[in-house]
């Protein structure tokens, strides 16, 4: 199933135009307290495409290796959250969308094709300022099963 799932990735990043790029970068690298920081989400639509536990697989009993499809509208957030112990890669399928991360002091804007790392305790939120939905590609390593 793993075999199968990097293949579906790998061929969903070249219809969508070649290889996947890095994010954007921090134009302004540094903390950012996030202190105006929405903790509700809002226009957004969150699916579990599939997840595979980690448990029986690798011996990471309690936490499940997840992937799933956002699509955040026009003027849609999604909250603050940390990734402490949680990590992730975000590949935005479609749109644009606007991060705000306590580890840059400006924006950063992620466009479609770009793949977003998220680990080592990050904390950030989403903001999509287009007229068109964002779409994006969620895989993380979840606590839960």
């Amino acid at each position: 199933m793993i075999k199968s799932f990097s293949a579906s990735l790998a061929a969903l990043a070249l219809t969508a135009g070649g290889s996947p790029a890095p994010a954007a970068t921090c134009a302004a690298p540094g903390g950012n307290p996030l202190s105006q920081a929405p903790t509700s989400p809002k226009g957004v639509t969150d699916t579990v495409l599939s997840s595979v536990a980690l448990g029986p697989e690798i011996g990471v009993d309690g936490r499940q290796l997840r992937t799933r499809r956002l699509v955040v509208q026009p003027g849609g957030i999604v909250p603050l959250h940390s990734h402490k112990d949680r990590p992730a890669l975000i590949y935005t399928m479609s749109g644009a969308i606007t991060e705000y991360s306590s580890a840059c002091g400006k924006p950063i804007e992620h466009r479609a094709g770009d793949i977003s790392r998220e680990a080592e305790g990050l904390s950030h939120y989403w903001v999509n300022h287009g007229k068109v939905a964002a779409v994006l590609l969620s895989s993380d390593v979840y606590h839960g099963n």
